[in-house]
């Protein structure tokens, strides 16, 4: 049951992640600007009724990047997570669902330094609700009320960081912690604080990259996102792996 929960991830992780870069080049625009409804082609991408997905794809509508890329993340962050639970645990259900959305996150963050409220919202409703729903089942290993919590402390936490310097924390970041705290804060507490600090020394290690390869300077804004979902992951791990039995 192990090994086929991973293979069943991995299945997932690869065909959800297909619909990445068609949805990430979509939403990669100004916040001032309407969706992407072409493709450098000059392809439809999607008609009125389609939303931020768009409709069937084709194989010569050229994107940003390698089209590769995003289904090769997202099957390997479902992989790992799918190892680390152990088996067939309700939350994991959760994660898998998630995967491909933070994949598509980091990918608009990281071309045009934004979260989409389209996405960051709608999963900070989605995570804790599903959540609740996993705690009903039987071999969870986790807390519906932690999960809340944790959602509220981590929003809270960024939105009083967002105040103190707007510069550096955007609000896109405010909204992707209500449902990265409720994820982290399954697990407990010290799950939520070291996911947390993990996504920020992940950005730091980054900037400063940057900085000494004189790719950027100290005032340079980096797309946080990516970081955080980075870090996120690493917590997910972490409490899914002290968690087994």
């Amino acid at each position: 049951m192990y090994v086929t929960t991973i293979i069943l991830a991995v299945l997932w992780g690869a065909a959800a992640g297909l619909l990445v870069p068609r949805a990430a080049y979509r939403l990669s625009v100004a916040p001032e600007e309407p969706w992407r409804d072409r493709c450098p082609a000059e392809h439809v991408l999607a008609g009125p009724a389609r939303g931020w997905l768009g409709g069937p794809g084709r194989q010569d509508c050229a994107t940003t990047g390698s089209p590769h890329t995003a289904p090769l993340l997202t099957a390997l962050a479902c992989a790992v997570l799918a190892a680390a639970t152990g088996g067939p645990r309700p939350e994991l259900a959760v994660w898998l669902f998630v995967a491909p959305f933070a994949v598509l996150l980091a990918s608009v963050d990281a071309r045009v330094h934004r979260l989409p409220d389209v996405l960051t919202l709608s999963l900070a409703v989605a995570v804790p609700l599903l959540l609740g729903v996993a705690e009903l089942l039987p071999y969870d290993a986790g807390s519906w009320r932690h999960a809340v919590l944790g959602a509220l402390v981590l929003g809270g936490a960024y939105l009083v960081l967002h105040r103190i310097s707007p510069g550096e924390l955007g609000l896109g970041d405010v909204k992707l912690a209500l449902p990265l705290g409720a994820a982290l804060g399954w697990y407990g507490w010290d799950i939520l604080f070291f996911g947390a600090f993990a996504g920020f020394l992940l950005g730091a290690v980054y900037g400063l990259g940057l900085v000494l390869l004189r790719r950027a300077d100290r005032s340079s804004a980096i797309p946080f996102g990516p970081f955080m979902l980075a870090g996120g992951l690493l917590g997910l791990l972490l409490g899914a792996f002290t968690a087994l039995p």
